[in-house]
């Protein structure tokens, strides 16, 4: 499971020095996609990854964490044949004691108006400008519907519909501390978060929780990450069980 982030030309500020001068018209640049993602050839983050999965025919819930790395290879282009940049993955242990396993790769598209990532063919948009609290975007909308419907039989339309999410800036500039370690300038992206009877209260109802919440550090990138897309089946007359994944990943380490 893999998962799995146009700009009005600008703000025009009119200052009037005193009466009779004349009108001054000053351009305002805004703050760069690339101050929070921009990816360097030689660049990598670790994190603890933990992976929610349902084993047993979906019966039975498990946590398995790792340690992961992603590393920045070299600039390609895409299949639209824009100057893209090529991500490995890399996992071990949670405890870092083995080599590095290849878990995969994925793209990096960075543009001026508009960050996009591509993994198993499926594009979205993470980031756009402006880089203001409460600006959404719709950040799937270049998904298929049921997206993930060679792996997981979702029925929720939130699952099926990922094209319709709606992301939003929600912070910025805050700090987070994560395995011990501070981060300063932090920027936080949200999208779906949605529970319907996620604690199970009521075995005999459908249950749901969605859920994508990113985190930028400027000069870092991503630090934080939670997507979580499970299903809980009442299945009258047979045994309950739940569909789909959980993965939360925090940054350990970086350079």
């Amino acid at each position: 499971m893999r998962a799995v982030f146009t700009y009005l030309s600008c703000i025009v500020l009119l200052c009037i020095v005193s009466t009779g001068c004349k009108e001054e018209v000053q351009e305002l640049t805004p703050e760069p996609l690339s101050d929070y993602l921009s990816p360097q050839p030689g660049k990598f983050i670790i994190y603890k990854l933990d992976s929610t999965v349902f084993t047993q025919n979906g019966r039975t819930l498990e946590v398995h964490s790792y340690q992961e790395k992603v590393l920045v290879d070299q600039e390609i282009t895409d299949n639209l044949g824009r100057p893209s940049f090529r991500i490995y993955r890399f996992l071990r242990d949670v405890a870092g004691q083995n080599p590095w396993v290849s878990a995969g790769s994925f793209l990096v598209t960075p543009g001026t108006t508009q960050t996009e990532i591509i993994e198993d063919n499926l594009r979205s948009v993470r980031m756009i400008l402006p880089m203001n609290v409460g600006q959404t975007w719709k950040g799937n909308r270049f998904l298929p519907a049921n997206p993930y419907a060679s792996v997981f039989e979702f029925s929720d339309d939130n699952h099926i519909h990922l094209e319709d999410w709606e992301f939003n800036y929600a912070a910025k500039g805050e700090s987070l501390t994560l395995n011990g370690k501070t981060v300063n300038d932090v920027l936080t992206i949200e999208g779906p978060d949605i529970s319907v009877n996620a604690g199970i209260t009521d075995p005999a109802s459908f249950g749901s929780r969605t859920l994508l919440l990113d985190k930028y550090a400027k000069n870092i990138g991503l630090v934080y990450q939670e997507y979580v897309m499970w299903e809980y089946q009442p299945n009258p007359g047979s045994s309950a069980f739940r569909v789909g994944f959980g993965i939360k990943r925090s940054m350990l380490d970086h350079n």
